[in-house]
């Protein structure tokens, strides 16, 4: 049976989604609770790699299991081993054997949190990216609008992605505020590595009016990753949701 697993994850004590032997990892922290319950040897596979420090609301992996399960059943049976952990399965499907996590997404939807104001942060903190001079919005909204649309985003990209080509189609690309926070959230078929935290920082510059919209079109056009601005730090990213064929699921 094909399972996909909706979950949710406080990044910042774990090394990122992928297993790697710096550290704990989301996935490698699910495997072993299914583990625990199944006697099975499995490999979930996930929608995306996050880094350390970034957060989801929405993660959303596949995994294969031969013991038969009521996917209320499996996400609380998994849920009773992740207590302690700052992960939890918020939803399980049956899905198609040949429906992928990865390949069968039709897009994803980030969003970077900016607390913009004088005090640093109490509650959120490890949650936003703290600035204290005043941002700019109707700027940044501007520059934002430069990046929607199908574009070479090389300057947008990290030195180690792995993405065969650096054109992607960005379908959304929103900056709103509510209160102190401005919430910048970006929705794509795929992303490249970094991306999102890229284009944040690089809109940070225009905030700070440090850059305008003809900076950021200018380090468009130039393919070049050291033409655009920093990159934003992990943990103001959380992942929120991904869209799939409603026809995959059982």
């Amino acid at each position: 049976m094909r399972f996909f697993l909706t979950i949710e994850y406080d990044g910042t004590n774990f090394v990122g989604w992928q297993k790697q032997n710096s550290g704990p990892s989301i996935q490698e922290t699910i495997e072993g609770c299914i583990y625990k319950i199944t006697q099975e040897n499995i490999s979930i596979y996930g929608s995306g790699r996050t880094d350390a420090g970034v957060h989801a609301l929405g993660q959303v992996a596949h995994v294969d299991i031969k013991k038969d399960f009521e996917p209320s059943r499996l996400m609380e049976a998994i849920n009773s081993y992740l207590k302690g952990y700052k992960i939890k399965i918020v939803d399980v499907k049956e899905t198609l054997p040949d429906a992928h996590a990865r390949f069968s997404a039709l897009n994803r939807e980030y969003e970077y949190i900016i607390l913009n104001r004088s005090a640093p942060p109490a509650i959120d903190e490890g949650k936003v990216w703290h600035q204290r001079k005043l941002l700019n919005i109707k700027k940044m909204e501007e520059a934002a609008k430069i990046l929607e649309g199908t574009h070479d985003f090389t300057s947008f990209r990290a030195s180690q992605c792995q993405s065969k080509s650096p054109i992607k189609t960005l379908d959304k690309l929103n900056i709103l505020i509510k209160d102190e926070k401005i919430f910048i959230k970006a929705k794509a078929k795929s992303f490249l590595h970094h991306q999102v935290r890229n284009i944040v920082g690089t809109l940070k510059l225009v905030g700070s009016e440090k850059w305008d919209s003809e900076d950021v079109l200018t380090a468009l056009e130039k393919k070049d990753r050291r033409a655009a601005g920093p990159t934003a730090p992990a943990f103001g990213l959380t992942l929120l949701k991904i869209e799939f064929p409603k026809n995959i699921f059982l």
